[in-house]
């Protein structure tokens, strides 16, 4: 079964496109060293929670948008791999502050897919 990476994310809104261009550009990378699929998605309807939330998990500020996304690849030994190849390529930006975004707010896991339906 596929293996997955899965973030939640806060992109300033204005950073839209920006953000958009960044993630098309990192998709070819990682499905050169190994992704299947890389999907952004823009948060339109995305509930504040009283207790917790996917806002209160990155620390969204007013002007930012919430950004759930995952790539997925065809198995952990792949994944490991190519993750190691993705940020040793130059291609990717060498710092955090390169990206449309704070990426000290970044949540992210790796999961092992149990359905797929």
């Amino acid at each position: 079964m596929n293996y997955v990476d899965g973030f939640v994310l806060a992109v300033p809104t204005a950073n839209k496109e920006a953000y958009r261009r960044h993630a098309e550009d990192a998709a070819v990378i990682f499905k050169e060293h190994g992704a299947v699929a890389l999907v952004e998605c823009w948060g339109q309807d995305v509930p504040e929670g009283k207790i917790n939330s996917m806002h209160t998990a990155v620390l969204r500020k007013a002007d930012e948008t919430v950004v759930f996304s995952w790539i997925t690849w065809p198995d952990k030994a792949t994944r490991d791999a190519g993750m190691k190849k993705v940020f040793a390529d130059p291609r990717m930006p060498a710092t955090m502050q390169a990206m449309p975004f704070d990426g000290t707010r970044v949540i992210f896991g790796g999961f092992e897919m149990i359905v797929n339906a």
